[in-house]
């Protein structure tokens, strides 16, 4: 029973992972960093709980949420695809925008600094143990899905066309510049559902309330060398960490600060074992000329 309670919580921590990872999984394979993940998440989940608020239906928090994720997504795309700028650069600074936007709202619709008022969210089954959530059924199976994309159609090997030759795909008619729009924002839709099953599961949004996911989501994509599969069995990897770190928050055998850093040392000595060993895609982070 106790095995059981561990691994469902492990599940339902790593969803918004999982979807952050999937997308960004698409966006590198195509030749995009992806350090935006965090700030799709929060504006996605910001987008959610507006959205939810307003109408009182969380399937329309939930097309909110992507329209946020993707509104932020094409920023990014923009400013790295047409504008060619860094794209690290950029990716810093729509995570910075994306704090000052949420917390800009955040005070304008809800008059607070800190959280918006509870929502309506999926579920609430307390014997489904959050199971009865359609988000987290769709997290499961995003990373499979995003796989089957990628390895089996002609846009997904237009995609890794993209990341790894682009001069090439272009001599063969493949519009890199648009591949790598789509690609932008499939990853931005992705990565605000992330923050939208955080928000509802919560029923509420509060300042930065993704905590740094989209950072832990970027490290499991580079732990899983790419693969939608292994980024996705990286994401349960950090999860079950995070969850071991909350059930040992009780014990006060281990002072909380040091169970607090488990998650994100994890995530430290992870990538210190693949840096030098994982080969990214050859034109990541390069402009087409």
């Amino acid at each position: 029973m106790i095995l059981f309670a561990f691994l469902a919580q492990t599940l339902r921590i790593a969803i918004p992972y999982l979807f952050a990872a999937s997308g960004g999984v698409v966006a590198e394979r195509a030749g995009i960093v992806s350090l935006t993940l965090e700030g799709f998440m929060l504006s996605g989940a910001f987008a959610a709980v507006l959205g939810t608020n307003y109408t009182g239906n969380p399937w329309v928090g939930v097309l909110c949420g992507v329209i946020g994720g993707l509104i932020f997504a094409m920023i990014h795309a923009v400013a790295t695809i047409r504008f060619r700028a860094d794209q690290v650069v950029v990716g810093v600074a729509i995570n910075l925008l994306a704090i000052g936007v949420t917390r800009f709202f955040l005070k304008l619709f809800f008059d607070s600094s800190s959280n918006s008022p509870r929502v309506a969210g999926f579920g609430g089954n307390v014997k489904a143990a959050g199971f009865d959530n359609p988000l987290l059924w769709l997290g499961i199976f995003i990373a499979p899905l995003v796989a089957f994309v990628i390895y089996k159609t002609p846009f997904g090997l237009r995609v890794r066309a993209a990341g790894e030759h682009p001069d090439a795909a272009e001599s063969v008619g493949v519009s890199v510049t648009r591949v790598r729009y789509v690609a932008v924002a499939i990853s931005g839709i992705l990565a605000a559902l992330g923050g939208v099953y955080l928000a509802l599961d919560q029923h509420q949004f509060t300042d930065q309330m993704t905590n740094g996911r989209g950072f832990i989501a970027i490290a499991a994509v580079i732990f899983g060398r790419w693969d939608p599969i292994r980024a996705a069995l990286a994401c349960f990897l950090f999860a079950a960490a995070e969850t071991f770190q909350i059930q040992m928050q009780g014990s006060h055998a281990i002072p909380s600060q040091f169970l607090v850093m488990i998650p994100y040392a994890l995530t430290i000595i992870a990538l210190a074992g693949v840096v030098g060993r994982a080969v990214p895609p050859a034109a990541l982070g390069k402009a087409q000329g």
